[in-house]
């Protein structure tokens, strides 16, 4: 049979008084933010981050291995700043109750973030745009530009996301965009099926120590393809482990942030405020708010997209650049195949350096995430 949202509540809704109070904090600075889950660089929290996402690089969890490059020892991956700040992941400010999907970043990389470094942070939400979407109806975009800082004051990096607000009765009730997925029955994989997936996990290269020069890169060339799942809600939680997540507390912290935000605290079948967050673990929540099933995370996402650039260029490539833009849910049972094309090479300001093109697709075609990257490669002479 297929599955149905059960719920007799009604969620708050997208109003004007709302966006016109939101419309008003763009562009000033935020200086009250949710503590962040890192703050710090270290072994642990990088490595974390990293087997969160299912990367065990050895040049992010290594140290024996890492000393032999030419950082001299270990480096935070990328997406590690996913930790270093909660709005950059999706703690969204302003119409309490509503919504927030996280949908797409658009991140620049200008120095490397080294182990034990210091990650501070500042934010300001930058836009708001209205859209009509096939899974809720309206929908509001809302993004917010973050920079990163090391403990010298320097630059690290920064970054544009966003999230879609929906109003989650109007994705229950009417939302089109996963009508036919509702209607099949759970997927069940043979043991081949599974093997085949498998077997990219199998032979997953990370290119490491062996140099990617610049002038050996092809217009038009093919990163191996990358596996993700199957998707399951143990992988959801191991991300989080690593993340930190948005709203995750526990005993008297949860009931300190709900009582100062008391949108978040949507009662679970128990009659207990907890989380939205729980969209991604319990199914029946999610199926309230209009999704398809217990779902990943869009960060998680995104990560996994810098993950197959970062096996890519080696250790002494630089990504530079990377954006995503999410286009449906990995729900449980998903599995995801991450394929990638070098677009073009050019040099600029005396960087070599190469533009690639991803998409991810699930087991049935479906298309679940867009990306691009622009990464550094040594060159010859």
């Amino acid at each position: 049979m297929p599955r149905k949202a059960r719920t007799e509540r009604e969620f708050p809704k997208i109003t004007e008084q709302g966006l016109d109070d939101l419309r008003r904090r763009i562009g000033v600075k935020i200086g009250d933010m949710a503590e962040p889950w890192c703050y710090e660089a270290t072994r642990d929290n990088i490595r974390h981050y990293a087997h969160g996402i299912g990367d065990d690089n050895p040049l992010w969890c290594d140290p024996e291995y890492a000393a032999g490059t030419k950082h001299g020892g270990i480096i935070a991956l990328p997406s590690f700043l996913f930790s270093t700040n909660r709005i950059i992941s999706g703690y969204v400010g302003g119409i309490p109750g509503v919504h927030a999907m996280w949908s797409g970043a658009d991140w620049s990389w200008h120095k490397t973030i080294h182990r034990n470094d210091t990650i501070s942070t500042e934010a300001w939400l930058k836009d708001l745009v209205e859209h009509q979407t096939k899974f809720a109806g309206r929908a509001i975009q809302q993004t917010y530009h973050v920079g990163f800082y090391n403990q010298h004051g320097d630059l690290v990096a920064d970054a544009d996301s966003w999230c879609f607000r929906t109003e989650r009765d109007h994705a229950r009730e009417q939302g089109t965009k996963y009508t036919e997925l509702r209607a099949k029955k759970p997927r069940r994989y043979t043991d081949e099926e599974l093997a085949k997936a498998y077997s990219l996990y199998a032979n997953e290269e990370i290119r490491g120590a062996k140099k990617r020069y610049w002038e050996d890169v092809s217009d038009g060339e093919t990163l191996p393809a990358m596996l993700k799942g199957p998707m399951t809600v143990t992988g959801f939680i191991a991300y989080a482990q690593g993340w930190g997540g948005l709203y995750i507390r526990a005993n008297k912290l949860a009931w300190k942030m709900i009582d100062v935000h008391p949108g978040l605290g949507i009662k679970n079948r128990f009659g207990i405020p907890d989380c939205p967050e729980r969209v991604h673990w319990e199914e029946e929540f999610a199926l309230e708010v209009g999704a398809p099933g217990a779902y990943d995370y869009g960060p998680e996402r995104c990560s996994w997209l810098t993950h197959h650039l970062t096996n890519w260029m080696g250790d002494d490539g630089f990504l530079r650049r990377a954006s995503c833009k999410i286009r449906r849910h990995n729900p449980e049972g998903d599995i995801l195949f991450i394929n990638g094309k070098v677009k073009r090479k050019f040099v600029e300001d005396g960087r070599h350096l190469v533009e690639l093109e991803q998409e991810a697709r699930n087991q049935d075609g479906d298309l679940s995430i867009l990306g691009t990257g622009i990464v550094e490669l040594p060159a010859r002479g």
